[in-house]
């Protein structure tokens, strides 16, 4: 790992960002044992099969293979490489980093998104300003007031106002001296077409900041006030921003989501101001994308169920179509909310309150249910409708990850439809593609990953696998694994040089291994550490008990090299037969098979 931070300091952000509070932020945990449990964010499954131990400082999941400690979790969880993972947590908790080591590429690599999340905030700031306290913001401030948004509401989200000029926010990035360039690459400004010069990209527009859950400022939305086109206009794809990846609110609703246990799900920015403003806070916006299955994952995080709300309209109902597939394959319990014709959810709630809006969404249906029910009413009860109503709803259910479900679901729409329920699942089925056999996201469990021979005894490698578990959740066997020389006798090269890095850097007697963790590399190293830390056992996906003693540890030290000798001597006599036969392109091959074992031991 070329990013060097003191395994000291590494140690003082770990105990501020303490695992369990960091991954209970984005998975909603609930206490097992001395363990936490929960839905995995990086698969799509209904049974949590998600684990965080606080004591050994570590996440894995069961169901996918994924797992690593707190650095880990910000890096797949953020997209973040480690270097920027360790800044993160750093930055949120006022941990200052020693820079003196970093190259110079490091020190560029660290500084690029930080300097990007730096000038926006300055430039919320700008945008802040221009509304609150600029005279030609007057127009902006009394469109506000005409959709009632309270002055509450404007602080708390930090809304602004872009100026309707060209070059308003360029003379104030270049009063504050800051790089074109760095403007452009985090999309606030625009180079000209003729290469000569840049312009501001938001101009005359409200502008909604866009805030991740860390509280980092990643984007901004804008609004005409009129009926220019477009009507929205957000950052283009940064560095720091990724639509679809991103949902507008969430670092305001977040906690109310987990508290409420739902998540309202709405189109708009006004739409999710308006519902904030009359107490509906576990509410967030999509961004002017699809929902994406990175945005239900996200969402799962903090809330067991969704309502989509949409208008309700032919758009509303396309709308929902679309993202029915999405929530069946994240296996997602979601519910719609079709608003009466010609409302929003912003006019809607100000003219009717929050106490009809909640009303609503008790009595909305499942979000197969509700396009069953639309299907029908779009096509009729004929045999033809009955037909257009099957092919329009199959691939729906046939998203779903849960076979019981989708069963389930076939025999309502042929009970609703009066049709049979093995001819309507049969063509369900048949939209049921390679990918929906769900036995997990398609990742390779770590202890598949580690071995890159393959061509070693299957049983052997599992034998030297259990060890390492052995030495990561018993620490002391590690005095004998050295004392009898047990690594040398691995077939293993990369299992041995994990073991080694075990040796050099000692889990605690509680089972951190988080100094272990700073010391390797290679992703799937600490993936397998992870697991073996949780007790997996190999590429079952399945948790072992494991009581280990100095009994238990000797026992399989001595199988270990039992095996080993025995290998030996097989190995031995058979080329004591194959001279005896003087058969050379056997002993040969055995020559050659020594050899392989020898030069894997070995590492090379």
């Amino acid at each position: 790992m070329a990013f060097h931070i003191p395994d000291d300091k590494l140690a003082e952000i770990r105990r501020r960002a303490d695992i369990v509070d960091i991954i209970s932020e984005r998975v909603m945990l609930k206490k097992t044992g001395k363990e936490y449990s929960g839905l995995c964010p990086f698969h799509a499954e209904k049974t949590p099969s998600f684990s965080v131990n606080p004591d050994k400082q570590v996440f894995y999941c069961f169901g996918c293979g994924a797992g690593g400690d707190v650095f880990g979790f910000i890096m797949k969880s953020e997209g973040m490489r480690f270097e920027e993972a360790v800044v993160w947590l750093a930055r949120r908790y006022g941990i200052e980093l020693p820079t003196r080591k970093m190259t110079p590429a490091q020190k560029e690599m660290i500084s690029r998104k930080e300097r990007i999340f730096a000038l926006n905030r300055r430039v919320m700031g700008f945008y802040t300003d221009c509304l609150l306290k600029g005279t030609d913001a007057a127009a902006a401030r009394n469109y506000l007031k005409k959709r009632r948004i309270s002055k509450q509401i404007i602080e708390g989200f930090k809304l602004g106002f872009a100026p309707d000029s060209w070059d308003r926010l360029l003379r104030f990035l270049a009063r504050s001296k800051v790089n074109p360039d760095l403007a452009v690459e985090a999309g606030l400004v625009v180079p000209r077409k003729t290469g000569n010069g840049y312009y501001d990209r938001f101009r005359n527009r409200i502008i909604f900041p866009i805030i991740d859950a860390g509280g980092q400022v990643i984007g901004f939305g804008g609004r005409v006030m009129d009926d220019s086109k477009p009507k929205y206009l957000n950052s283009p794809e940064t560095p720091v921003y990724h639509k679809s990846k991103t949902l507008y609110g969430l670092d305001a609703a977040c906690r109310r989501c987990r508290e409420a246990g739902s998540v309202f799900i709405v189109e708009g920015y006004f739409d999710l101001l308006a519902l904030h403003q009359h107490g509906i806070e576990n509410s967030v916006a999509t961004l002017g994308t699809a929902l994406t299955n990175a945005h239900v994952r996200r969402i799962k995080g903090y809330a067991k169920k969704a309502y989509l709300v949409f208008d309700g309209d032919a758009a509303g109902i396309k709308a929902a179509m679309r993202c029915a597939p999405v929530f069946m394959a994240e296996s997602m319990s979601a519910s719609v909310i079709l608003l009466p014709r010609g409302y929003d959810p912003d006019s809607f709630v100000f003219e009717h309150g929050p106490e009809s809006f909640l009303s609503l969404a008790k009595d909305a249906d499942g979000i197969v249910e509700f396009l069953i029910e639309q299907a029908i009413e779009s096509h009729g009860s004929g045999i033809s409708g009955k037909m257009k109503v099957v092919s329009e709803i199959a691939p729906v259910i046939g998203a779903m990850t849960d076979g019981i479900a989708r069963t389930e679901y076939a025999r309502y729409l042929a009970d609703r439809i009066g049709a049979d329920p093995g001819a309507v699942l049969d063509k369900i089925l048949k939209n049921t593609g390679p990918g929906s056999v769900h036995t997990s996201s398609g990742l390779q469990r770590p202890g598949a990953s580690i071995n890159k021979s393959g061509t070693q005894d299957v049983g052997t490698r599992r034998i030297e696998r259990m060890i390492i578990a052995m030495m990561i959740q018993h620490p002391a066997s590690i005095k004998d694994v050295l004392s009898r020389d047990v690594l040398s006798k691995f077939t293993d090269a990369k299992l041995k040089e994990l073991a080694g890095k075990i040796i050099e850097f000692p889990p605690t007697d509680q089972g951190d291994v988080s100094l272990l963790m700073n010391h390797l590399e290679d992703e799937s190293d600490r993936q397998a550490v992870a697991s073996m830390a949780m007790g997996a056992m190999g590429d079952t996906g399945i948790k072992a008990d494991m009581r280990w003693n100095e009994r238990s540890c000797k026992g399989l030290i001595d199988q270990f090299l039992a095996g080993c000798t025995k290998i030996n001597n097989d190995f031995a006599s058979r080329i004591r037969e194959a001279e005896a036969n003087n058969d050379q392109e056997l002993i040969r091959q055995l020559l050659s098979e020594k050899q392989k074992q020898l030069s894997r031991r070995a590492g090379h």
